[in-house]
This record gives structure tokens, C-alpha cells and sequence, in this order.
């Protein structure tokens, strides 16, 4: 068989960064692959349609050591959860033509084995295929583990969110609503926080970075205290929510956005809460509850196309701006869920 070359444009980490990231820690590179699958072989060649950019992305960036992922390597391509297209196939699994999203590299072609690269064939196409790197694919699926099977939550609870307007917290405040619970998130502008209230249905919301004393704010929402806690940031927030929580409360730790650009993380003042409230508090992966995936959908589709969840997207497109796209995350700088598009098909 002739092998197939093609041009590859390619953002690669130059270097492991330390504090906040720069665009300029990554480089736009063109290189050459070839597009053909060894015989004997069971990878699959992709075509990259769509990008997710995360924040756990960000501690990819550095050298980790006993991590439940594993560093970036310097010299090579990013990598991501992203929405392709196969073009060829070792794999009985995967045909030319299907659809699907998983681990792919920041690149316009790659080449995977389905795998290790957690790859999902798309079979629902009536929704916008970017949603794949959102509400149908990994974020989606980390909402849903984390506040039905973490939280345990039943109707008429009190649920706080933080950074509730990213990819994640906007499905578990809407998650929350739907189940009759009261729902306040935090952001970090008054763009975001009307955008919980209008679009999203929360009950009440605030912007954290106006607040001088983050305990009295939670106070000012959750007046007989907070049931359970869907933590995105960690930090400051983490310990003004413990002192305000319930008896018996469960917090699902998700992420720790505040921390990952810290060369020395803060400490957390208040634990002592979690024996005396009597806490159940939780962190999770989501790749370890994957086998969920198709309950997910069941319950999510129908709900998405009767209109009853909202999703908003921040679409970046060319991959020459994924960088930006990417670092705009620690900024703040994305209104929802952060997507590149690569390529239209």
C-alpha cells in the first residue's frame, strides 16, 4: 500500500511552565505524517474536528510525579479530549466515516489506538458535534458522576456551585434545578453571574472576586446552611463552604482551579468541619466511571432536545488559536464551555 503523507499543523509545549501559562509556552508547527495504518495494527486515523480546553490541561504542564494522568511531554503535541472523524481503521470497532470523540492530540491528524485514547463512537448526530467535547463527552459526564452519584442529592436540598458558568457547572446547577433543589453558583464577572440567573436557572449567584469575606457572603445565600457542595476552585472558597455547611453534607471535589498555577498551593484552615458536620467529601476522576457513559446519554439527550438543559460554548476557531483559547482559561476569559474547532469536516 503507498503511503499517504500530509501536512500536520501541530501545537506543541515547548517546555515543562511554572506559575501561569503563556501562549508562548506553546508552538504552532507544521510537520508531516503519514496517514496509513501497519498492517497487523489496531490504530485508528483521525481527522480532528473539535478541541476541549480544561483546566486540569494546566497540570499537564508540569513534571508530575504519582498523578493520575500524566505529564504533557516538551517537544510534542498537546493532548485532549476532541471530537474527529476516522479516515482508516485497524480496528473492527471503528469504520471510515464514523464519528468519534476522546484523547486526541492538538493536531489536525492523529493517530490513536481506540483504547488507550478512550475512544466513543458518536451515534447521535441531531446535535451540534462540538457538544461532544461539553455536555456529551467528558465535562457531561463529570457533572453527572459527581453530583448524582457523589452528592447524593435529594429534592429540596441547597446546592452551591463554583465556577459555575464553566463547562461542568453550568450542567450541575441545572442538574440541581431539575431535581427541586436551591441553587447558587459563583464567577468571577457580572457577565457570568446573570448569565446563571437568565440562562441557566439558578436561584441566586454572586461574583466572588466582589467579595471581601467569601463566609459572609455564603451566608447571605445559604442563610441555615449548604447541603452539598460541587467544588471547582478549591482555595479560599473550599474553606469559607466548610464552616457553612450542613450537618451531614457531601462536597464532590472536582477540580481546584484556584491552585494550579501556584508554585506552593494554599493551606485549608477548616477541616475540622468535616468531623463535626459529619462531611462526607469525595474526589473523583471521571475515566474511572466511564462505564456510566451510556446511562448518561439516556438521561441527557432528551433533555437537550426537548429543550429543558441549556449549554452554552465559547468556540475559538483555527487550531493556530488554541493556545490563547487554552490559557484564557486561567483568566477567566471564556463565557462556558471552551472549544477550538479545527476543521468543519
Amino acid at each position: 500500500m503507498a503511503e499517504e503523507m500530509m501536512n500536520n499543523k501541530q501545537i506543541i509545549l515547548k517546555h515543562y511552565v511554572e506559575g501561569y501559562p503563556k501562549e508562548s509556552d506553546m508552538e504552532f508547527k507544521n510537520s508531516i505524517i503519514k496517514l496509513n495504518v501497519p498492517e497487523g495494527s489496531n490504530v485508528v486515523v483521525l481527522k480532528n474536528l473539535y478541541l476541549s480546553c480544561d483546566p486540569y490541561m494546566r497540570s499537564r504542564m508540569k513534571n508530575l510525579e504519582d498523578s493520575y494522568v500524566e505529564s504533557f511531554t516538551p517537544g510534542y503535541p498537546i493532548t485532549g479530549c476532541g471530537v474527529a472523524k476516522v479516515l482508516k481503521s485497524g480496528d473492527s470497532n471503528f469504520q471510515e466515516g464514523d464519528l468519534v470523540w476522546g484523547m486526541i492530540g492538538w493536531e489536525e491528524y492523529s493517530i490513536v489506538t481506540p483504547i488507550q485514547s478512550f475512544l466513543f463512537k458518536i451515534h447521535d448526530k441531531n446535535v451540534p458535534l462540538s457538544y461532544y467535547t461539553g455536555i456529551l463527552g467528558m465535562p457531561g459526564i463529570t457533572a453527572y458522576v459527581g453530583f448524582y452519584e457523589v452528592c447524593s442529592p435529594k429534592k429540596g436540598e441547597t446546592v452551591f456551585v463554583s465556577a459555575a458558568s464553566g463547562a461542568v457547572g453550568q450542567l450541575v446547577g441545572q442538574f440541581a434545578k431539575m431535581l427541586g433543589c436551591y441553587v447558587v453558583g459563583s464567577a468571577g464577572t457580572k457577565q457570568k453571574v446573570d448569565m446563571l440567573k437568565s440562562k441557566f436557572g439558578f436561584d441566586e449567584a454572586f461574583n466572588y472576586k466582589e467579595e471581601q469575606d467569601l463566609d459572609a457572603a455564603l451566608k447571605r445565600y445559604f442563610s441555615d446552611g449548604i447541603d452539598i457542595y460541587f467544588d471547582n476552585v478549591g482555595g479560599k472558597m473550599f474553606d469559607a463552604v466548610l464552616v457553612n455547611m450542613k450537618l451531614h453534607g457531601r462536597i464532590a471535589m472536582c477540580g481546584m482551579i484556584s491552585q494550579y498555577n501556584l508554585k506552593k498551593t494554599e493551606g485549608v484552615h477548616n477541616l475540622l468541619c468535616l468531623i463535626a458536620k459529619r462531611i462526607c467529601m469525595k474526589g473523583f476522576i471521571v475515566s474511572d466511571h466511564f462505564h456510566l457513559y451510556p446511562k448518561y446519554l439516556e438521561m441527557i439527550i432528551p433533555q437537550i432536545k426537548g429543550g429543558n438543559i441549556v449549554y452554552v460554548e465559547d468556540i475559538a476557531e483555527g487550531l493556530e488559536n488554541a493556545p490563547k483559547a487554552l490559557v484564557g482559561l486561567f483568566y477567566g476569559r471564556n463565557v462556558g464551555k471552551q472549544v477550538v474547532m479545527v476543521s468543519r469536516e
